[in-house]
């Protein structure tokens, strides 16, 4: 039994799914949208616990497994602990940090290091259960600056040591993660489209049928539409609901093309050490990167537009 965790009774087997980051891409507001309708899931027997209940727990008792097997009752232990209803199907779990801190990301001359022990790790911890892991990636450009500014480093080579900012590659990241965990599915899908797929991540995390109402629909796309692009898109979705994701995310860009906040998805690139053209040439990268990335077995790219 690893510390801080007592005796349990016996939870059957069910289904986990994790939202592991990446940094600096989600800002928890995944989390804040599913939240919102935990009631709501609930009915259908999908638990959606506060992260003050699990993020540390499962830190520290990954930690504690790097010595140590797991006993017997740690993984109905940890669920007892994070869990307060009975007869749950499905729990959804969120943490941004989960694979490493900021300043850790680039640590052994490798992108996510962490990434590897961190998702065996969390298999170890449940063996039984029916785990499915949540990335959202970002344009590597963006990335490097802010997670450079979060690990408070004085330049990006100081803080990608062995590095270049060219050798980012998220599909190494999801390569590595997929190898350890080959038939665990990974949904991946890009911070510059999240505004158009969320409502579409919100259904895909829990796993609930597409008539099931959703709070927070609009959480992210409120930050890239007008006031008056937010009244068309609303009065659309009430008198013409689409009928699938992509018709969905059709109609939102088509709002997108005559509503849109100005610059609201732009990053305004400000590191003396990515230049013109080296975030040109990384963003090029990005795009080849995604393709590598969709073409992964066990792996689904969310896209707008696919």
């Amino acid at each position: 039994m690893m510390p801080g965790l007592v005796t349990a009774k016996a939870q059957s087997s069910m289904q986990i799914a994790f939202h592991i980051g990446a940094n600096c891409t989600d800002e928890d507001r995944l989390l804040k949208s599913v939240l919102k309708n935990a009631d709501t899931f609930l009915q259908s027997k999908i638990a959606v616990p506060g992260p003050g209940r699990y993020r540390r727990l499962i830190r520290e008792t990954i930690q504690g497994l790097e010595r140590n097997r797991p006993d017997a009752d740690t993984r109905d232990a940890l669920l007892d602990a994070i869990i307060d209803q009975d007869d749950v199907r499905r729990v959804l779990l969120s943490n941004d940090n989960f694979m490493c801190v900021p300043n850790r990301i680039f640590e052994s001359g490798l992108f996510y290091a962490q990434a590897e022990p961190k998702v065996r790790g969390l298999h170890r911890l449940f063996p039984q259960d029916e785990i499915s892991l949540f990335m959202g990636i970002r344009n590597p450009v963006s990335f490097l600056q802010e997670t450079q500014r979060r690990a408070d480093a004085d330049t990006v080579s100081a803080y990608l040591g062995l590095l270049r900012p060219e050798d980012i590659r998220w599909s190494d990241v999801v390569r590595r993660i997929k190898t350890t965990a080959p038939d665990t599915p990974l949904t991946v899908w890009c911070n510059e489209d999240t505004p158009l797929l969320w409502e579409t991540l919100i259904r895909r995390f829990a796993d609930v049928p597409p008539d099931t109402p959703i709070k927070g629909r609009m959480d992210m796309l409120s930050a890239i539409l007008t006031p008056a692009g937010i009244a068309v898109l609303t009065q659309k979705l009430k008198t013409a609901p689409p009928q699938t994701e992509a018709a969905r995310h059709d109609l939102i860009a088509a709002i997108w093309e005559d509503h849109a906040v100005a610059d609201a998805v732009e990053d305004e690139i400000d590191l003396p050490e990515l230049h013109p053209d080296l975030v040109a040439r990384m963003t090029q990268l990005y795009d080849e990167d995604l393709d590598r990335i969709a073409a992964m077995e066990g792996v689904t790219l969310l896209l707008p537009f696919a």
